[in-house]
């Protein structure tokens, strides 16, 4: 590939890894390349360029977070739905499998990430507001940010660094923009227990919320998360969740009892305070 080496952009933190030499590349059915997004939690801190780089677990997982928190941050001042940040926030994951955090800034990417997003979940964002928006959010201890981005030589060059990382973040990703999330079978289970529905519906929510800021994206299939998260939001509620009759309420997820278990394991990065969850 040649992207990177036909623009200088290496001194604006964006700098080309093959996306297709890490040890997470796998083949599956039909010989399709970086068709499967799932792996255990030992391949992704093991096989991290990251580390590879110096970079110690604690640290990546600080970085994820604070990509995480920026996303959060842009996708409300840019006024897009939830699903739009979670999408960027899946596809940053996804880039820093095949990345290193030591030679791509974080925030540029998850800019890109932003970008990308709401054209994918049709909710495009004009170009310049999301320039704009995304270097005063970067710089907002520095008062004369705004009034600098506006100055047309800053300005392009963050457009073009915008539209290089844009290339940067498909080829990595393989031009793979498929993402599901657990937010719709999480919903549509819900309705059917018929038991504190709106209490559990908004807790679960905010549990699988808290869980974009790790790797569970990218270990577990969306329908896996949502049984997790209703699992806890009924621990959390003391709620008895339907377990009479032929079907039990996590058959709802086509998951087994050992699956949930792994799910709820795993999630143990994400754990917060729990009146994180108090329900107003």
């Amino acid at each position: 590939m040649d992207i990177m080496q036909t623009s200088d952009s290496s001194h604006h933190g964006i700098v080309e890894n093959s996306p297709y030499t890490t040890p997470y590349d796998r083949r599956v059915e039909g010989d399709q390349l970086g068709a499967s997004w799932y792996f255990s939690r030992k391949e992704i801190e093991e096989n991290s360029l990251s580390r590879r780089d110096g970079i110690d677990l604690k640290k990546e997982s600080y970085l994820r977070k604070s990509y995480c928190t920026f996303l959060q941050d842009f996708g409300m001042r840019l006024k897009v739905p939830q699903v739009t940040i979670a999408t960027a926030i899946v596809f940053c994951h996804r880039f820093f499998l095949r990345q290193s955090h030591a030679k791509n800034d974080r925030q540029t990417i998850a800019t890109v990430c932003m970008f990308l997003a709401g054209k994918v979940e049709e909710t495009p964002r004009p170009l310049k507001d999301v320039v704009l928006i995304s270097y005063e959010i970067i710089h907002k201890k520095d008062p004369a940010a705004v009034a600098r981005i506006k100055q047309k030589e800053v300005y392009e060059q963050q457009k073009e660094l915008l539209l290089i990382g844009e290339r940067l973040v498909l080829v990595t990703l393989g031009f793979d923009m498929n993402v599901h999330h657990p937010y719709k079978p999480l919903v549509e289970a819900i309705k059917k227990f018929k038991v504190a529905q709106n209490a559990l519906a908004q807790v679960a929510w905010n549990f699988v919320n808290d869980g974009l800021r790790t790797s569970l994206c990218l270990q577990f299939k969306p329908h896996h998360i949502a049984a997790g998260a209703i699992f806890l939001a009924a621990k959390f509620l003391k709620v008895k969740l339907p377990a009479d009759g032929e079907k039990v309420w996590w058959q709802e997820f086509d998951v087994t009892p050992r699956q949930l278990e792994a799910r709820i394991r795993n999630r143990g990065a994400a754990s917060q305070c729990t009146q994180d969850y108090i329900v107003p």
